[in-house]
């Protein structure tokens, strides 16, 4: 049998949940030319959506 290395569980807050999630779809959308508006507007509701959770 094998060891199991613990893993150290940090909980994000909603900020930083935002900031990757931006970071993320920024990253996404960098090599594309054309973006459209749904995906524009789906990028922000999740922010807000995580934005707007109480932690």
């Amino acid at each position: 049998m094998t060891d199991l290395e613990e893993l150290d569980v940090t909980e994000l807050t909603p900020i930083e949940e935002a900031l990757a999630l931006i970071d993320q779809g920024l990253g996404g959308l960098t090599e594309r030319q054309l973006v459209s508006a749904a995906e524009v507007a789906d990028l922000l509701l999740d922010v807000r959506t995580l934005l707007s959770e109480q932690g």
